[in-house]
């Protein structure tokens, strides 16, 4: 296999990840914007990087086949000396980690030819989307869940919970990293997919379901509140990529 892979954020998912690919036997450097701490992966190779400062050689970090880009940076001006350093470096094929929250509510169903909203995150994948020099894959994933984010905390039960009839996206972060492997194993490049699971409860029945396992008895809905919702379609990712998901029906999670 031999690819090497530089992961620019070892947070709660690119950390996870590094061990995936580690063990799979990948080539792995993996940055964070302060110290990689002990608990890094044997075979990792550590870098401290922060995209807002400019004084930072990348040629090494980006002697790579392949850049996933896995950070909460909204800072456009940022990305564009990014974009500038890959351009640069070895680097020519990038999966940048974007998120659903980049399509309008429209109270039906999105996929990846709606058209995004305004925002810093939409504009900073339009960045990568028209740039000629690589090839990259966006993945726009819902709410992300699973080990110690556990979706029961997402709600304040102490609070008026509003939308309860609006339905949720969400995604394991064992499916997030298996679509990553599969999207690199299968050289899907220049794409846009949407990730999130086959099924989209209410914000009602889902969160109750999940309080109970936290002890909570009850939630205290806004019945009055305007249903506002997408619902996200994954049904190309999982066509082009010829994907199952782990978790698929978040009710049975």
């Amino acid at each position: 296999m031999n690819q090497r892979i530089s992961i620019l954020g070892c947070g709660w998912l690119g950390s996870a990840l590094t061990h995936t690919l580690i063990a799979k036997g990948y080539s792995v450097y993996g940055s964070t914007r302060s110290n990689i701490n002990v608990r890094e992966p044997k075979g990792i190779t550590p870098f401290v990087i922060d995209i807002s400062e400019r004084d930072y050689n990348y040629s090494i970090f980006l002697a790579s086949d392949i850049l996933i880009i896995a950070i909460p940076s909204k800072n456009i001006v940022d990305f564009k000396y990014l974009i500038n350093q890959i351009e640069k470096s070895e680097v020519r094929k990038i999966i940048f980690i974007s998120a659903t929250s980049v399509y309008p509510n429209t109270n039906g169903t999105v996929t990846e030819e709606t058209e995004t909203n305004s925002s810093p995150l939409a504009n900073i994948e339009k960045l990568f989307k028209s740039n000629s020099v690589i090839e990259a894959t966006i993945i726009r994933f819902g709410g992300l869940f699973g080990y110690d984010r556990k979706p029961g905390n997402f709600v304040n039960t102490n609070k008026i919970i509003q939308n309860p009839e609006g339905y949720i996206n969400l995604i394991h972060r064992d499916d997030c990293i298996r679509i990553i492997e599969t999207i690199i194993k299968k050289n899907a490049w220049n794409t846009i997919l949407n990730a999130c699971t086959n099924s989209h409860p209410t914000r009602r029945e889902f969160y109750l379901k999940e309080v109970k396992k936290l002890g909570e008895i009850a939630i205290n809905f806004d019945e009055k509140s305007e249903s506002n919702y997408k619902i996200v379609s994954n049904e190309k990712l999982k066509k082009l990529l010829d994907y199952e998901f782990k978790y698929s029906n978040l009710m049975d999670y």
